[in-house]
């Protein structure tokens, strides 16, 4: 395989370092502020129209996600994959097939291990470096080529571990979604305007999400994908946008392209946990390992300053992380602890682990 560059890995480290730092306020401020806007003994923090929490949907979902052939991407689709078969056949799982979308354009080393689907990436230059611009055009690609069985689609990401059995959190044709308190489209009013017309109706008419983790119904997604890929590049290509939604912007595009084709979504707390700011597992289904866990030997989170003991999924850009990594110190949250012990059992079991992904 074809080493990474070192200033590479170097740019690559201090995007990830200022987008971390740039989020850090505005995490702590939602756990202060959340708790007053929303009632977190239900699940549900928002249901479309009239729906019945109880009218759910038993059919099959298919679990999609998009990657590259970088060896930071391969080994955390090694371990959602592995995750995924576990939890597959639990009793309240409505899991069906999987595959890996890989937008590099050509067949990598995990095409036996891992069912994959190739596509194109996006020409040359045209992502800007913002990589997840290719996300869109990944989902449009396989929604066009692919044969498809299942009537839903699980639009899921590497960083995503299966900790409970998931359902089909969808309702018909409304999508199930996870509520990021940073998606905020009453907050960039001006922005939004220029992709969500008033005729459309009011900004409110987004919802606070992104395209991951949805359930969502493929013929729904059919209509949205385009949608959302040619908004994500006009906002890209406009600098105001670029600019006010940075590392978002993505999100942003498929939030509004969803409430320009009249798409609600079913806004679930419980789709999805985020250590080390949320603490407890519980009834949850997914962890989704985004932000890096520092804390010092006393078991107390270190706010952005490297720990005494830490886990960062930035620490392995060139290669996976080792087998049978240390567990935290005593006081660090269950969430924590979890997320360590099935990154552990997984490399353990997973063959070829230390060889198969390095840069």
């Amino acid at each position: 395989m074809k080493r990474v560059s070192p200033l590479f890995l170097v740019l690559l480290v201090l995007g990830f370092f200022f987008a971390t730092y740039n989020l850090l306020t505005m995490i702590i401020h939602y756990k202060t502020s959340t708790s007053e806007q929303w009632d977190f003994s239900n699940p549900f923090i928002q249901m479309p129209g009239n729906l019945m929490e109880g009218e759910g949907s038993n059919s099959k979902y298919h679990v999609a996600l998009t990657a590259t052939d970088a060896p930071y991407s391969q080994w955390q689709c090694r371990i959602m994959y592995y995750w995924y078969k576990k939890v597959k056949e639990m009793p309240g799982s409505d899991m069906g097939k999987f595959t890996r979308i890989l937008h590099s354009g050509k067949p990598d080393n995990l095409m036996e291990e891992i069912p994959t689907f190739v596509v194109d990436p996006l020409p040359e230059g045209l992502d800007r470096g913002y990589i997840v611009l290719n996300r869109p055009w990944a989902f449009v690609q396989w929604l066009e080529k692919a044969m498809i069985d299942e009537e839903y689609i699980l639009m899921a990401e590497p960083d995503h571990v299966f900790v409970n059995p998931l359902p089909n959190l969808a309702r018909g044709k409304h999508p199930a979604g996870f509520p990021f308190f940073y998606i905020k489209p009453s907050d960039h009013k001006h922005v939004i305007r220029k992709y969500y017309p008033e005729e459309k109706g009011p900004v409110t008419n987004i919802d606070p999400i992104g395209n991951s983790p949805v359930i969502i119904k493929k013929s729904v997604l059919e209509k949205i994908a385009p949608t959302w890929m040619n908004i994500s590049l006009r906002m890209k290509d406009d600098p105001v946008t670029d600019k006010e939604f940075g590392w978002v912007l993505e999100m942003y595009a498929y939030a509004v392209a969803s409430a320009l084709h009249d798409v609600h979504h079913i806004l679930h707390k419980d789709f999805m946990l985020q250590p080390p700011w949320d603490t407890e597992v519980g009834k949850k289904f997914i962890i989704h390992y985004t932000y890096g866990c520092d804390y010092n030997l006393k078991g107390e989170l270190t706010y952005g300053k490297i720990g005494e003991w830490r886990f960062d999924k930035r620490s392995y850009l060139s290669g996976p992380p080792p087998r049978n990594l240390s567990l935290p110190p005593p006081g660090v949250p269950e969430s924590v602890v979890k997320l360590v012990k099935m990154v552990n059992e997984a490399t353990e079991d997973i063959p070829n682990w230390d060889t198969l992904n390095r840069g």
